[in-house]
């Protein structure tokens, strides 16, 4: 089966997940109905193909999402941040003294997959670095799939079950009552902020770049609306695909070992982000649903949709997962290189 043949049916299997989840009521159903069905389908041996530039495409979005939602008054808030923020480095280091030697002795692995492993930075961006260390790819990257997979499967209920959040609030206005000069200025938005982010190396480029081109329009009152609900759910939608897709191609034996692996572990960061939250919370640096959204351990994309249909503070939520993800992408390989010296 050719690429093309490949990419129709992974829509195929995705827009029948979509379905199935509008028809069960699920929450989050362009998110969750592509990526089970797709993460079903890949384990059952179907050739999907990812849609490669499509679903990083599909960030650009979330990027504007964002900087459309910081105002002036979100700016405001920042000092009152700084202490929740000043917790992050610890919860980072946290996480690396625990998963580390978790994956070195739990999971038999090398230090360098041990390392990249348990680092919670952006799934792409650790597989890269683990590379060049000399790690195992294929184990790196279903590991972080499994770690996004759960997070984004776990969360919702949490955030209904322990907190009553009702995640149906709206992602945005329709495209219909959105003026038209402003869906063309945040489509160029996101177009030129990827790719000049793309093009300075920006890590995280698909949707750093479309935020911080689109945080000066938004403090100007150049716009005034996130982008409309339509481009949210497609978002979602080929998201999720992309999630479910990462497991094409996994054997019985790396779904025994990787994958249950990746889950136990997920079950001890789901630990040190419930105590770090309620650390947050009991100092009075956030409310219940900001704080636990700021310290899950999920990926910035799918932290953010969650963050705008359970209606927490986006910028709140945005900054504590973006400090976190350039403390890693920075920090990771300098303290690699020590420990490999040493």
């Amino acid at each position: 089966m050719g690429p093309a043949a490949r990419r129709l049916l992974t829509l195929a299997v995705a827009l029948a997940g979509l379905g199935a989840a509008l028809a069960l009521h699920l929450p989050l159903p362009f998110l969750f109905g592509p990526m089970l069905a797709c993460l079903l389908a890949a384990l059952l041996g179907a050739p999907l193909k990812g849609l490669g530039l499509a679903s990083e495409a599909a960030r650009t979005i979330l990027g504007v999402a964002v900087g459309a939602s910081i105002t002036p008054a979100i700016l405001a808030q920042l000092p009152a941040m700084s202490l929740s923020l000043a917790l992050v480095p610890l919860y980072v280091a946290l996480i690396g003294l625990v998963g580390i030697p978790f994956f070195r002795r739990v999971g038999g692995f090398d230090p360098a997959t041990s390392f990249f492993a348990a680092m919670p930075g952006g799934a792409s961006d650790m597989v890269l670095f683990g590379q060049e260390a000399g790690a195992d790819a294929r184990a790196l990257g279903l590991i972080h799939a499994t770690r996004v997979a759960v997070i984004v499967t776990v969360a919702p209920i949490l955030l209904s079950t322990l907190y009553g959040v009702r995640l149906d609030r709206p992602l945005g206005a329709a495209a219909t009552t959105i003026p038209p000069h402003e869906l063309a200025i945040m489509a160029a938005a996101a177009l030129l902020g990827w790719q000049a982010a793309r093009r300075v190396g920006l890590f995280g480029a698909a949707i750093l770049g479309p935020l911080l081109l689109t945080l000066p329009l938004s403090l100007t009152g150049v716009i005034h609306d996130r982008p409309p609900r339509e481009a949210l759910q497609l978002a979602q939608f080929l998201i999720g695909l992309g999630i479910g897709t990462h497991y094409v191609g996994v054997t019985l034996r790396e779904l025994r070992r990787t994958i249950a692996l990746s889950a136990l572990f997920m079950l001890i960061l789901a630990i040190l982000a419930g105590a770090v939250a309620e650390a947050v919370l009991l100092l009075g640096l956030a409310p219940p649903v900001e704080a636990f959204l700021a310290f899950a351990p999920g990926g910035q994309a799918e932290m953010t949709v969650l963050a705008i249909v359970s209606g927490a503070e986006l910028g709140y939520v945005v900054t504590h997962h973006l400090l976190r993800l350039v403390l890693v992408l920075l920090g990771a390989p300098i303290v690699m290189g020590w420990l490999r010296r040493r």
